[in-house]
C-alpha cells in the first residue's frame, strides 16, 4: 500500500508540489522514502493523485501529480456530528474514529455538564492539534474529504444540517424507527452529550430547533463511543 498524505493546496494534474517540512520528515524518517517513489495525495475536495517524489531532503521536498484518480469513498449521507465538550482524551478518541468512520463536521460544544473548560487563549492551539488528528485519521482511513472541526461557547450556537436527532437514552425515537429513511437523506445532524447527559434546557432547546430524540438501544454508551457506533450503524445501512 502506497504511502498517503494530505496536501492543503491546490491540486493540478502533472503540477510540481510542495510539501512541507512536517509531511517531509514523515515520508523521510517514518516511511524511509526518497526522490523517485511513488505516493498518493489528497486535497479534500475529491479524489487523489498519484504522485513521484522529485526531490526529499531536511529542506523540505517535492512531488509531481502524474495521473489523478477519481475515487469517491465518502458516504452518500454526511453525517455531522455535535459532540459535547469532554476531557481532551475522549474528544480526540471520537474525532479520529469518527473521521475513519466517515463523519463530514465536527462541532465540540460547551455545556452544562461539560468536563473540559476551553479558554480563549488555548482555543487556536487545541483546534490545530484537532484538526491534525482529524487529517492523519483521513489519510490512514483513505478519505477523499477532510471533516473541519470548529469550537462554540454555547449549544445555542451550532448549526444544523438536513435531518436532526439528539441522542437520549430515555423517551426517544429507536435506532430502528429510523434508519429506513436512511438512505433518502443527503445529510444528518446528530448531537451527543457529555458524560452527564444533556441537561433538560439543553434538550428542550435542541427539541425546539426541531432535533429528534433518539435512542440507539437499551444500553447507555459513553460518551466517546456513541459517535462512531452510530456512524457504522449507518455507514452498514447505507
Amino acid at each position: 500500500m502506497q504511502c498517503r498524505i494530505y496536501l492543503d493546496v491546490e491540486l493540478t494534474l502533472h503540477a510540481l508540489i510542495d510539501i512541507d517540512l512536517e509531511q517531509t520528515r514523515y515520508l523521510r524518517q517514518v516511511m524511509r522514502l526518497q526522490a523517485g517513489d511513488m505516493i498518493t495525495v489528497f486535497n479534500g475536495h475529491g479524489g487523489e493523485y498519484l504522485a513521484e517524489l522529485t526531490s526529499l531532503s531536511k529542506a523540505g521536498g517535492q512531488c509531481q501529480l502524474v495521473e489523478f484518480m477519481d475515487i469517491q469513498r465518502e458516504l452518500p449521507c454526511r453525517v455531522h456530528i455535535i459532540q459535547a465538550a469532554n476531557r481532551s482524551e475522549k474528544i480526540e478518541t471520537v474525532l479520529q474514529k469518527a473521521t475513519e468512520m466517515g463523519a463530514s463536521s465536527f462541532q465540540i460544544v460547551n455545556s452544562e455538564r461539560a468536563t473540559l473548560n476551553l479558554p480563549i487563549h488555548k482555543r487556536e492551539k487545541r483546534l490545530q492539534r484537532w484538526q491534525k488528528i482529524i487529517m492523519e485519521a483521513a489519510e490512514q482511513s483513505e478519505r477523499t474529504a477532510m471533516p473541519s472541526v470548529v469550537w462554540y461557547d454555547k449549544v445555542s450556537q451550532v448549526s444544523q444540517y438536513g435531518q436532526c436527532f439528539v441522542l437520549h437514552p430515555r423517551e426517544a425515537n429507536m435506532w430502528q424507527d429510523m434508519r429506513n429513511d436512511l438512505p433518502q437523506l443527503k445529510d444528518i445532524t446528530l448531537a451527543v452529550g457529555p458524560e452527564g447527559g444533556w441537561s433538560a434546557q439543553e434538550l428542550g432547546y435542541f427539541q425546539s430547533q426541531g432535533f429528534q430524540p433518539l435512542c440507539f438501544g437499551a444500553r447507555v454508551m459513553r460518551t466517546e463511543t456513541a459517535a462512531p457506533a452510530l456512524l457504522a450503524a449507518i455507514q452498514a445501512v447505507l
